[in-house]
């Protein structure tokens, strides 16, 4: 299954439809994007895995999410400078044939992941 990502709109109780992801590969303060994505109506990637385990490499990536962007789209009033901009994580892959699943609960004001399945 590789790499997938969802994320979910805990202010609004609903999935983060049109949230702007970018995917990184990262070695030491270098990144290098792999994927630019917009998420479907249901918070995901349309074209299913963001890495399918035959493109997912060992070593260590970076998920950055458009959260200041999305909530000003969705009309919510924040202050300048926004509490959360982009949502970065950082995280490693050690077995490219188990599945890595990231979700992203986020609000303007805070943020949860985890390692899904």
């Amino acid at each position: 299954m590789g790499l997938s990502t969802h994320v979910l709109d805990t202010m609004h109780g609903c999935p983060a439809a049109g949230m702007a992801v970018t995917l990184f590969s990262t070695h030491g303060d270098q990144a290098t994007v792999l994927k630019k994505l917009v998420l479907n109506a249901d918070g995901r990637n349309d074209g299913g895995p963001l890495l399918d385990n035959d493109n997912l490499k060992v070593g260590t990536y970076r998920l950055v999410f458009s959260v200041k962007t999305y909530f000003t789209s969705k009309g919510v009033a924040l202050p300048e400078p926004a509490f959360l901009d982009q949502v970065s994580l950082d995280f490693g892959i050690a077995d490219t044939s188990q599945h890595y699943h990231v979700p992203l609960l986020v609000s303007p004001w805070s943020y949860s992941t985890y390692r899904g399945s």
